[in-house]
């Protein structure tokens, strides 16, 4: 897991807009009529309908997609009780996860009441704004009857996710590692270690799944729960065991199951060792579990294991369930969460991992061979097919029990909507971010004593994206470490000028020159040059000194780039480099290219600038269906840019026949296919849903992707410089830290693919 330092969470929460989400209309409100009918007099007109009929709230309101994340701050994960006000960064973050994983808007509320009367009160006024309640970071025992009464005096679905989110996941998990360990569910012995909501939750849905309640033995902060214990909740004396044990280490001795709910390092090898054949050990304590998946892995060859965190196989991450299973309930107008639904929720996530896994999901994870066993228990949360598996299950089993208000007939139907809910931006994002993290690069930084570049270099090695190389003046960069308290111990700081880089210069400039000499460097001068930063950075990845470099926040584009094409070059048969830009946008991600390098390309130039961009897109398993752009249509006008952006296409046709690409086209047409199947149904683009343009020119490309990434609600990452010998990226000029920690992702996802 990444260190986040007290400053780097204090401005990301604070930076621009302070917290984390904001309301955006769904509706145009630039006119004055559009103004009168969002309010007056035009709102009158819907309230009338709703007055009529409750249920046309649905129709004409968000009720139908929003959810109330509500706590009041008593028991927030790892900070305790820390109130209301306090709590809000963390439900606020809950409304992000609930938006980016199943399209849930999200008004977070903060109630300041600890009495479960006046909380439930507080809840009840408020739930007709409503199509669902997340209650969350409420203590036990407060917390059961809260939710009980809300669940039963509401007609929303109301869950409480600390309690049901962590069981249901786990369950899933238990399911396929009891399956795994060759042992059935209703015998196994099962250790639980901690007694609060989400143990007794997930105790309850173990029952459910088949485990025996007298093969539970549950352990809170005193001891085992037995019949001696006077000071059980109601709660707890549901799990009262009359087998003897007088700590953990004697309960798991022979135990086949552990589930840890408490806190770190409870669990020693000894007592792991103890346990049975093919122990199933969940340490899912966070961050620190209850005994580390390396030490479980060491002592144990045969454990089954799984945490809570993201940096070893198997996370139980509530994330697998919630923003589905809500989904699936407000879809269906279900009037509460019921067993039922959470059954179909565990069985869903269950099936999901015994499925073949997508190869985003296994390119994600730096693999070719991720498959159901002891390190694939349940699926990953970037697995792009929970939207389509769990919402379904909990949809149906909602329908089938009787507390669905909306029927779902058409099925595929429905899993064609949830998918075109999401766009695919977050899960490539995520995707690139793991596969870096797989096996990381040594990525020079040709610019470091820059603070925006030191605090990018800092950020990736502390995410375990990449292994920084620092070019610089030593001293300066110190001082900016220094002055900003950055961690980038370890961290090599090489200045190319100094006497200590006089060998490698020498040896650097020997290459070089080789390389140049018949291009008008002198042996002289290309030693001279290796002081410059971008040409010594450049030759340290010509010369496997390292595997990546990114440069050009404080420079002109021209300058590295002329010094990347000299000392690394291109890669066979390209005759020219192009950049191209990824658009992260709620439609997916777009691919634009050129956008910095041709002024004015030739037709031959178009088709090679196409080509490269289309393998590029390819790397990110992504289908490429290109548009190439023009202001004619087809030949609707004639000029010299529609005739050769035309010829290029003719020739794509010919040279790369399965490539989906088509032009000379207008954006609008290209992107909207209702427009370009009403006008030009004969069109290769028709219902291929366009993904990447090419401009006709670096004029279109550039103004584009600015005006874009200025207006539009998109994150661009780039340029990616395309055609290559070996990865080597230019910033633009005063980018952010974010944007250069995405080109450094970029550019080890891109040498990764080169060692191949």
């Amino acid at each position: 897991m990444a260190n986040i330092s007290t400053e780097d969470a204090l401005e990301y929460h604070s930076q621009g807009r302070p917290g984390k989400i904001e309301v955006i209309p769904t509706k145009p409100h630039s006119s004055q009529r559009d103004l009168s009918l969002a309010y007056s007099p035009g709102v009158a007109e819907p309230c009338l309908r709703i007055a009529e009929n409750k249920d046309d709230v649905y129709k004409y309101t968000i009720k139908g997609n929003l959810v109330a994340v509500i706590s009041n701050g008593t028991a927030v994960l790892g900070l305790g009780n820390i109130g209301p006000e306090a709590s809000k960064p963390v439900m606020e973050g809950k409304g992000i996860l609930f938006k980016i994983f199943a399209d849930i808007d999200v008004f977070d509320i903060e109630v300041d009441a600890t009495d479960p009367e006046k909380f439930i009160a507080a809840v009840k006024a408020i739930s007709p704004t409503f199509g669902g309640i997340n209650l969350e970071d409420i203590k036990s025992p407060e917390c059961f009857e809260i939710e009980r009464r809300l669940r039963d005096e509401l007609d929303i679905p109301v869950m409480h996710d600390d309690q049901h989110g962590t069981a249901i996941i786990s369950a899933a998990a238990l399911l396929n590692a009891v399956e795994i360990a060759g042992k059935k569910l209703e015998d196994v012995k099962i250790v639980i270690n901690g007694a609060g909501a989400s143990a007794i939750s997930c105790a309850h849905l173990y029952i459910a799944v088949g485990a025996k309640r007298e093969n539970i033995m549950m352990f809170d902060s005193k001891g085992l729960i037995d019949k001696a214990r006077t000071d059980l909740t109601e709660e707890k004396i549901y799990f009262i065991s009359d087998k003897k044990a007088k700590d953990l280490k004697a309960g798991m001795k022979g135990a086949d199951v552990f589930i840890g709910l408490s806190k770190g390092n409870v669990v020693t090898a000894d007592m792991l060792k103890g346990m049975a054949d093919n122990p199933i050990v969940f340490a899912l304590a966070n961050p620190t579990p209850e005994i580390s998946y390396p030490d479980a892995t060491a002592t144990r060859k045969d454990v089954i294991m799984a945490t809570g965190r993201s940096d070893y196989p198997n996370q139980v991450n509530n994330v697998l369930g919630f923003p589905f299973i809500f989904r699936g309930a407000l879809d269906v107008r279900a009037k509460r969460i019921n067993e039922a639904m959470k059954m179909a929720a565990v069985y869903a996530i269950a099936g999901l991992a015994k499925e073949p896994v997508p190869e985003s999901v296994n390119l994600a994870y730096g693999s070719r061979h991720l498959t159901f066993g002891p390190d694939y228990i349940i699926p990953k949360p970037i697995d792009p097919r929970l939207i389509t598996t769990v919402p379904p299950a909990v949809a149906k089993a909602a329908i089938d029990s009787g507390v669905a208000r909306k029927n779902i007939l058409d099925w595929e139907e429905y899993k064609l909507e949830l998918t075109k809910r999401l766009g695919l931006d977050n899960d490539l994002l995520k995707g690139i971010t793991s596969k870096a993290k797989e096996n990381p690069k040594r990525v020079v930084f040709a610019e470091a004593d820059h603070y925006k570049i030191l605090k990018a270099a800092e950020q990736v090695k502390d995410e375990g994206i990449a292994k920084p190389i620092l070019l610089g003046d030593v001293a300066n960069i110190n001082k900016l470490i220094a002055e900003y308290k950055l961690d980038l111990t370890d961290v090599p700081i090489i200045d190319p000028r100094s006497h200590e880089q006089q060998d490698n210069r020498h040896h650097f400039g020997e290459v070089f020159w080789e390389k140049r000499k018949r291009k008008g460097y002198t042996l002289f001068e290309a030693r001279k040059i290796m002081r410059e930063r971008n040409y010594f950075g450049g030759m340290m990845i010509e010369t496997n000194a390292a595997d990546a470099m990114i440069s050009g926040i404080t420079r002109k584009y021209a300058d590295p780039i002329r010094a990347a094409l000299e000392t690394i070059g291109t890669r066979p048969g390209v005759n020219r480099v192009a950049g191209m830009y990824m658009l992260l946008t709620r439609k997916g991600p777009f691919f634009l290219a050129d956008t910095t390098m041709n002024i004015d390309p030739t037709a031959e130039d178009l088709v090679e600038i196409t080509a490269l961009t289309a393998n590029c897109v390819k790397q990110f398993n992504i289908v490429p269906r290109i548009a190439l752009l023009s202001y004619s249509n087809f030949g609707s006008v004639k000029g010299d840019i529609p005739q050769k952006v035309s010829k290029a296409v003719s020739i794509l046709h010919e040279q790369y026949p399965g490539m989906i690409v088509d032009g000379d086209i207008q954006a609008n047409f290209a992107l909207n296919n209702d427009l370009l199947r009403e006008q030009f149904p004969f069109s290769e683009l028709v219902n291929k849903n366009v993904n990447t343009l090419i401009f006709p020119n670096l004029v279109s490309g550039n103004i584009a992707y600015k005006m874009m990434q200025e207006l539009a609600d998109v994150e661009a990452i780039g340029p990616i410089l395309l055609g290559m010998k070996k990865p080597a990226h230019i910033l633009q000029l005063g980018c952010s830290v974010r944007e250069i920690v995405n080109m450094v992702t970029i550019a080890v996802v891109d040498a990764q693919s080169r060692t191949k």
